[in-house]
Formats: C-alpha cells, sequence, structure tokens
C-alpha cells in the first residue's frame, strides 16, 4: 500500500519533474527505491499523477485545446494543423513503446540504465546549448510554422524517451529548438505533446494495471496524489519557461550530471 505522504512524495516528483529535461520516470524509479517501495505498486500509482500532469496542462494551455478540439471540426485551421502535428509527433514512440514495451521494461527500467541516461542526456544538452546560435534563441518562429516533416522529426526524436531517464521533455524541446522553434515555443509545444503522450501511457497502464490501483492506494491517498501533481506540475511549468528565457538549458545538463554522480557514489560506497 502507498500512504498519503507517499503519496504526497511521488505526486511532487511527478510534477516537478514531468515537463522539466530531467526525467520524470527516471526521478520516479530513483525515489521508489528510495522509498522501498515496489516498482510495480509504484508503476500502477503512475497512472493517478500522471493524470494530474496532464490536468495542469489542459488548465493552462486550455485555449490552445479548444483551438484544436474546434480544428477537428473544421472551425480553427490554426488549431487543425497543429492537432495534425502533434498526432505525426506522437505516432513513433506510440509504434515504438508498443512494439519494445517488454523488452525496454527487461532492460531499461533499473536505476543503473536511469543513472546512465540522466549522465548522457546531460552531456548532449551541454554540448546542444553551447552549439546553439543566437539566432535559435532569438527566433521569430511559432506553432503555426512548424511544418508536418518537423513534427515527424520531433516524434522521432521522443522515441528515445522510452528509455527512463532520458526525459521525453529534453529530447523534444531540444530537438524542436534544433528545428528553428525559439526556447518557449519549443517548450509549449512539448507540453502539448505531453497531452496524448501521458494520456495514452495512462491509459496502457490502467488497463494493464488498473485492477491493482484499488489494491495499492485508497481513494484518498489517490486524490492526494493527483491533486498534488497537478498543482506542482502547473508551478513547474510556468517557472520553467520563464527561466528557459533567461538562462537555457544547460544548467539542467549540469543537474543531471550531478545526479547521476552523486546517486553513482551513495551507491558505490
Amino acid at each position: 500500500m502507498i500512504g498519503p505522504w507517499q503519496a504526497v512524495v511521488l505526486g511532487v516528483v511527478e510534477g516537478l519533474t514531468e515537463y522539466l529535461p530531467i526525467s520524470s520516470t527516471g526521478h520516479l524509479i530513483l525515489v521508489s527505491s528510495w522509498l522501498g517501495l515496489s516498482e510495480e505498486g509504484v508503476k500502477t500509482f503512475e497512472v493517478v499523477i500522471q493524470a494530474g500532469a496532464v490536468a495542469a496542462v489542459l488548465g493552462l494551455y486550455r485555449a490552445r485545446v479548444r483551438s484544436m478540439i474546434l480544428g477537428l471540426w473544421g472551425r480553427d485551421g490554426e488549431g487543425r494543423a497543429l492537432l495534425g502535428n502533434l498526432a505525426l509527433s506522437f505516432l513513433p514512440a506510440a509504434a515504438v513503446g508498443l512494439l519494445l514495451h517488454d523488452v525496454i521494461k527487461a532492460r531499461l527500467f533499473g536505476v543503473g540504465p536511469v543513472l546512465l541516461a540522466l549522465a548522457l542526456g546531460g552531456a548532449v544538452m551541454i554540448v546542444a546549448e553551447r552549439g546553439l546560435t543566437r539566432e535559435a534563441h532569438t527566433s521569430t518562429r511559432t506553432l503555426a510554422s512548424l511544418r508536418s516533416r518537423d513534427a515527424l522529426l520531433i516524434g522521432l526524436a521522443q522515441c528515445l524517451a522510452l528509455w527512463p531517464g532520458m526525459s521525453r521533455a529534453m529530447v523534444t524541446i531540444l530537438a524542436a529548438m534544433l528545428l528553428g522553434l525559439p526556447p518557449v515555443v519549443a517548450a509549449e509545444y512539448s507540453f502539448l505533446l505531453a497531452l496524448p503522450t501521458l494520456g495514452a501511457a495512462a491509459a496502457l497502464d490502467f488497463a494493464q494495471h488498473g485492477s491493482l490501483l484499488f489494491e495499492a492506494v485508497s481513494p484518498g491517498t489517490a486524490l492526494c496524489g493527483f491533486a498534488t501533481a497537478a498543482l506542482v506540475a502547473a508551478l513547474a511549468v510556468q517557472s520553467f519557461v520563464r527561466y528557459l528565457t533567461r538562462r537555457g538549458l544547460e544548467p539542467f545538463g549540469w543537474y543531471r550530471l550531478g545526479l547521476a554522480g552523486v546517486v553513482w557514489w551513495s551507491r558505490a560506497g
């Protein structure tokens, strides 16, 4: 059983890390190991806290979501184009995830692979950020300028995030920036892409482990986790956008390297 205080801790971790380029799955694996929680129990509870993270983006970007809904009915051309691009970005990881789900779970869901992914991703972020030109940071491109080819390339990059610790936010934001989107727009696209990606992942997890959810948590505990994840995610998204405009991605790269080093050293000792 996951207790209320553990649900709050996991909700805070999910909310803080889901939309930042530091890997929510990697942090949840590390924190659940520290808390002594079973992998299956936390995986089941992820459905709840991921739903909270999705709710945060739905609330913050409700105007964009409304535009896409209207576009679905042919009443908003820009919303329809954005919805099509998000579908293109979503499909590659969805297909690869379904095909390699068992292999990924058997080989990559562990502290060792997570630490390696954190370190590699951190190094890539530092190198890429230093390689980006001033024009990349001051680009005036908008979401409306995103082409189908760009959306597909971002989707292919998202496949790398199937490795826990690599970070879905990191690979999608970095890919979008390398394609010419300014940091804030790249982050917004990454947040919106999380809606189908997290939604599908949560639905799949619930289909596979839903019967265990009510054994792992009480309704009150589930509500604690959901509300905590939603609140913290909303604050994290707003703070991250402001921070990204001033500092870029490099500090997150150093954080990832530092975290991987500290956890590796503590386990080796």
